[in-house]
Parts: C-alpha cells; structure tokens; sequence
C-alpha cells in the first residue's frame, strides 16, 4: 500500500496558516491616501474577519478531546495530529470569520474604517 501521498496534507496546513495574514498584509499594503472608500471598507472587513479568526482558534484549543476516541471505527487517526483534519478545521474557521464579518461582525471593521477616514482628512 503506497502512503507516500499522506504527507501531502501537511504542506496544504502550512499553507492555509499563512493565507490569511498575507491577504490581510498585502491587502493593507495596497491602502493609501487615494483609495476609495470601498476598498478601504475591504480592507477593515479582512483585518477583522483575521482578528475573529485568530479568536476562534485559540478558543477552538481549549476544548479537551476524549482519549477515547482518537481513532475511528475503521482505524483512521482522528485526533488532531491528522494534518488534513487540521486543514479543514483551518478553513472553516476562516469561512466562519469570514462570514461572520460580513453579516456585521463586532463593528470592529466600522470602527477602524471611521478611524482611517478622519486620519486621512
């Protein structure tokens, strides 16, 4: 049996936890005295979509697993050293930072945008 495309998983984790502090670094990058209210409303919405992100990952690591149920039924490693569990726990939490921003989040997009357009002026 060929496993050697089990280590795939781990480049794809590596990956996604960089995604979105670069998204939001270039995207603050590209921000300056010429954008338009739009695109400076993006950015807010990004650097608060990856604020709730970090949140709901650090609170995601203080729930405790059952020992007992690391391993499946059919013997697969469930628990969170799997690298392509790890991989989607990743996304979905970004797509419900992401979500979550957009249906008004905390108002912390808002604010940051009120405060960069009056520093503009």
């Amino acid at each position: 049996m060929d496993m050697s495309g089990l280590t795939m998983g781990y480049d794809y984790l590596d990956m996604a936890k960089d995604v979105s502090a670069a998204k939001t670094k270039d995207a603050a990058n590209a921000v300056n005295k010429n954008s338009t209210d739009e695109e400076l409303m993006n950015v807010c919405k990004q650097f608060e979509s990856y604020l709730l992100e970090q949140v709901f990952k650090e609170m995601q690591k203080t729930i405790s697993f059952d020992d007992d149920k690391k391993s499946s039924s059919l013997g697969f490693d469930t628990g969170s050293d799997n690298s392509l569990t790890e991989y989607f726990k990743e996304q979905a939490i970004a797509s419900i930072a992401s979500t979550s921003t957009e249906q008004g989040g905390l108002g912390i997009a808002q604010m940051l945008f009120e405060a960069m357009k009056r520093g503009q002026s």
